[in-house]
C-alpha cells in the first residue's frame, strides 16, 4: 500500500455495480477528474470540505467487498463518504418497478446492483452542470477538459497520469473571462458559476435537506433553474426523485420509451412518472439504460461558437 493511503473496506450487502452507479459522475471520456482504469476500478478526484483528494475504488467481487483508497488532505473525509457515494443511502423499499413492463424489466437486469450516488459536495457538482446548460454534450465535456486542466490543480497520491482536481469555489471565482470565453463558456453561464461560488458555503448546507428542499434552495441562486437543480441533486444528494425537466432529450426520449409516442413534453413526462413519486429520477435512469430513443426528425443540431462571437 503506498504511503499516506486511507483504506475504506465496506460490505454493501448487494452486488454493486461500481461503474454503473458512479457512471453519472463522468462528464466524458476525457474528463480529467474521473478515470476508469484496465483493472476496473473507478478513480476520483474531489474537492472535499477539508481538502484536494483522490479516490480509488475497486471490488473484491467474491466477498462482495468494496474498497476505497484515498489520499490527500480530504482523504479521510473520502473514506468516511464512501457507502454514501454508492447509494448506501439510497432506499430502494417503495420503489414499486411493476407500474410499467419497461420499468420492472430494467429493474430485474440492474435493480440488484444499482444506486443512486450521494457525493456530498453540492458545488463541485454544480459548476459542471451549469457548463452543461443549454449545449450539447460534446461541447460541455470539451469546456470542462478545457477549464481543468487551465486552473485544476494535480490530483493528490498515485492517480493515474492527467487528473486533476476541480479548483475551489474561490478560485472557480477567480477564473478570467477571456478563459471562459476560449472554453467556449458564454458570459450568462459562467457569471452563474461566480455567484455561486460567493454562496458556496451555504449550498453545501443542501446536503442535510430533503430533497424537495434542496432542490429549491439551489434555485435560489439566479441561473439556476430546475434542470441544473435537479442534474446537482442527482449526484451530490443522491436524490432518487429529481428529474432533468427542460433537457432537450429527457421528456422526448422517456415518454417515447414508455408509451411509443413521439414528441413527449415535461408535462407528459410528470404525467407518466406521477405514479413513481419519491422515485422519479430513478425511473428516468432506468428507462435511459434501455438505449431506447425517440427517432430523430428535422435537421441536425449544429453546435454554438461563443469563441466566435
Amino acid at each position: 500500500m503506498v504511503a499516506g493511503t486511507v483504506r475504506r473496506e465496506w460490505s454493501p450487502g448487494w452486488a454493486v455495480d461500481v461503474r454503473r452507479t458512479l457512471g453519472p459522475l463522468s462528464r466524458g471520456r476525457f474528463d480529467p477528474t474521473y478515470r476508469i482504469i484496465a483493472d476496473g476500478s473507478v478513480w476520483r478526484t474531489m474537492r472535499t470540505p477539508v481538502g484536494p483528494a483522490t479516490q480509488r475504488i475497486s471490488v473484491r467481487p467474491v466477498e462482495r467487498i468494496v474498497v476505497g483508497d484515498s489520499w490527500g488532505p480530504g482523504a479521510a473525509w473520502a473514506a468516511d463518504q464512501l457507502p454514501s457515494i454508492l447509494g448506501a443511502d439510497d432506499d430502494v423499499a417503495g420503489f414499486d418497478p411493476t407500474l410499467h413492463p419497461v420499468v420492472a424489466d430494467q429493474w430485474r437486469r440492474h435493480g440488484a446492483s444499482l444506486r443512486t450516488p450521494a457525493v456530498g459536495s453540492v458545488f463541485e457538482m454544480l459548476v459542471p452542470a451549469v457548463v452543461e446548460q443549454r449545449v450539447t454534450s460534446m461541447e460541455a465535456r470539451r469546456a470542462w477538459s478545457y477549464l481543468l486542466r487551465r486552473h485544476g490543480s494535480p490530483a493528490p497520491g498515485p492517480a493515474p497520469d492527467g487528473m486533476l482536481v476541480q479548483p475551489s469555489a474561490r478560485a472557480w471565482g477567480r477564473v478570467p473571462s477571456w478563459d471562459w470565453h476560449r472554453a467556449g463558456v458564454e458570459a450568462t453561464r459562467w457569471s452563474t458559476v461566480a455567484r455561486a461560488a460567493t454562496v458556496a458555503p451555504a449550498l453545501e448546507r443542501c446536503v442535510a435537506m430533503s430533497g424537495a428542499d434542496a432542490r429549491h434552495q439551489l434555485r435560489r441562486v439566479p441561473g439556476v433553474g430546475v434542470w441544473t437543480a435537479a442534474e446537482v441533486a442527482q449526484r451530490a444528494l443522491g436524490d432518487p426523485d429529481a428529474v432533468s425537466f427542460g433537457d432537450f432529450h429527457v421528456a422526448k426520449d422517456v415518454v417515447y420509451a414508455l408509451t411509443g409516442e413521439w414528441g413527449g413534453t415535461d408535462d407528459r413526462l410528470a404525467e407518466l412518472l406521477a405514479p413513481w413519486a419519491g422515485h422519479r429520477g430513478r425511473v428516468v435512469r432506468l428507462v435511459g439504460m434501455t438505449g431506447v430513443r425517440r427517432p430523430k426528425r428535422g435537421p441536425r443540431y449544429a453546435p454554438h461558437d461563443f469563441r466566435a462571437m
